[in-house]
């Protein structure tokens, strides 16, 4: 069905129950649920001369993401670059083959243990946002605020942003074989991925999940090719690497602990599931099943990856490459090693596509709490995808792009990432004590929050005390969050015409991106 403004222009509609009164229609009695975004942007017309026809409209995100593409989601962004290009960060710290290992594993078990407590906050507040909605519940607005606004001026843009970059070196690395790509080309081929992927998202999510399926059944192929490979040498008796394979291993509490440190980032994105939470299928019982399966997946083959690179490659072969994946094709198979650097690519867009996806449901969730702008949490009309938020994404990481020091920001992503980390943990505790006969279809023993909380504070101090200038540069970031909240989101009664500026902005955007605000917008209730 579609609808004629009074310039005999087509309106699309969206999913939605209709009924049609002449006698309604004919007194301009339009009756509809939260249209109020939707009849802005058709200039605020709703009388009987425009529409004839009455009509209850649901605008709202569909649930059509199902387990499968879950885990896809969850995999394709924890398995980055970061197992292709440098797996080495346990090794350099441990020096050994076996406690190398040993270290994989035990990053793989404590990120499964962490993305459990998220299982159970997503099961019991089913709601897209994930850790801020849950620092929000628990702590109230004020620190939710500042959860967001790490997320959105420092992981988001930062991270997505760097994947970019990495994308169009790994691109372009076959055509300069010789040399550094030119840095004009690396931020034009960046930009040019970051708005397809940003664009196919706006589109429709159902073909962004389908590609988030081919490129994390990609990554996955590639990393199975190298298992088998390693394998093969292993099955023809080269095991030299692996004999007292914990000879010469630091035990030592720092180098344990740094260790530690890099592994655990190594599995960064098991949390990003919950920013999507309202359109998964069967959130209750999908959510936790493609968190345990991801994680799982994640944590066997990152262990078995490792040990077929062990089975080819010296530890300090490993150590001196400066991409490990691309060492090993040109030891291995050297005729290939040139689809190496593709695949490596592929992986990378596999994260940018998840990041796109999970933050910009993060953004519109906050916005919809009125702590970012008003045109975050609306809906584009044509396409019911959140694509406001989605462009305000692309923005921010095309500026990242322009810095120079794009990898000094990204230190600044472990930082933030760890106070976040330990106020969710440190939320989940509170829940207990502040709401103790909530439903939770997940319930886990209040010692492992706890345990998780403790370990996050020691990440948290070891991200201070590797990174000084990084965590320094983090907190002032965030201490800038305060003044912003107070004047514009506390700071409520403001002058009329500041309020009218406001409101005709968010028009005018409102318009240009065709959407309006959905039916679950706090800000329209």
């Amino acid at each position: 069905m579609s609808l004629q403004n009074s310039n005999g222009e087509v309106i699309p509609t969206m999913e939605k129950e209709t009924t049609v009164s002449e006698n309604d229609a004919t007194n301009g009695n339009l009756k509809h649920s939260d249209t109020n975004g939707f009849s802005r942007a058709m200039n605020g017309q709703t009388n009987a001369d425009d529409i004839m026809d009455k009509i209850q409209t649901v605008v709202s995100l569909k649930k059509q993401i199902s387990l499968t593409q879950s885990v896809a989601i969850i995999v394709g962004i924890i398995i980055g670059s970061g197992i292709f290009v440098s797996p080495v960060g346990i090794l350099t710290n441990v020096k050994s083959v076996g406690m190398s290992c040993v270290m994989w594993t035990i990053c793989g078990v404590f990120s499964g243990l962490c993305a459990l407590c998220y299982a159970e906050l997503g099961a019991c507040i089913p709601q897209s946002g994930g850790e801020y909605i849950y620092i929000k519940r628990a702590f109230g607005d004020f620190p939710a605020f500042l959860c967001l606004w790490i997320n959105f001026i420092i992981i988001c843009p930062v991270g997505i942003a760097a994947s970019s970059l990495i994308f169009a070196t790994y691109v372009l690395k076959p055509i300069f074989p010789d040399c550094d790509p030119p840095v004009t080309a690396l931020r034009l081929l960046a930009a040019v991925v970051v708005t397809f992927i940003v664009s196919l998202n706006c589109v429709n999510v159902k073909w962004s999940t389908k590609l988030q399926v081919v490129i994390t059944t990609s990554k996955l192929g590639a990393l199975i090719m190298i298992i088998v490979i390693g394998f093969i040498y292993i099955g023809k008796g080269d095991v030299e690497n692996f004999k007292d394979s914990f000879e010469d291993s630091d035990f030592s509490a720092g180098s344990i602990a740094i260790a530690f440190y890099s592994g655990f980032w190594a599995f960064g994105g098991w949390s990003y599931l919950n920013f999507l939470t309202d359109e998964l299928i069967e959130p209750h019982k999908n959510l936790p099943r493609a968190i345990v399966i991801s994680i799982s997946i994640v944590t066997v083959v990152y262990l078995i990856a490792n040990i077929a690179y062990f089975a080819v490659l010296t530890p300090s072969e490993m150590l001196a490459s400066s991409a490990v994946a691309v060492t090993f094709s040109q030891v291995t198979i050297p005729a290939a090693s040139w689809i190496t650097p593709i695949l490596i690519a592929i992986s990378v867009m596999g994260s940018i596509n998840g990041n796109s996806l999970s933050m910009s449901r993060l953004f519109m969730t906050g916005a919809e709490y009125k702590h970012l702008p008003h045109f975050i949490s609306m809906i584009n009309i044509k396409y019911l995808t959140p694509a406001p938020s989605l462009l305000v994404i692309m923005v921010l990481t095309v500026i990242m792009q322009s810095f120079e020091e794009i990898f000094y920001l990204i230190e600044l992503m472990g930082f933030g990432f760890s106070v976040v980390l330990c106020c969710v943990f440190a939320g989940q505790i509170y829940l207990r004590y502040k709401e103790p006969n909530l439903h939770r279809p997940i319930k886990l023993p209040l010692g492992l929050p706890i345990f998780l909380l403790l370990v996050s504070i020691v990440i948290l101090v070891l991200t201070v005390y590797q990174k000084p200038s990084e965590s320094g540069l983090g907190l002032l970031l965030i201490a800038l969050g305060a003044p912003l909240y107070f004047v514009f989101i506390f700071w409520g009664n403001k002058p009329k015409s500041i309020q009218n500026w406001i409101f005709k902005l968010t028009n005018l955007i409102q318009k240009i991106m065709y959407a309006c605000a959905s039916d679950t917008d706090k800000t329209a209730l």
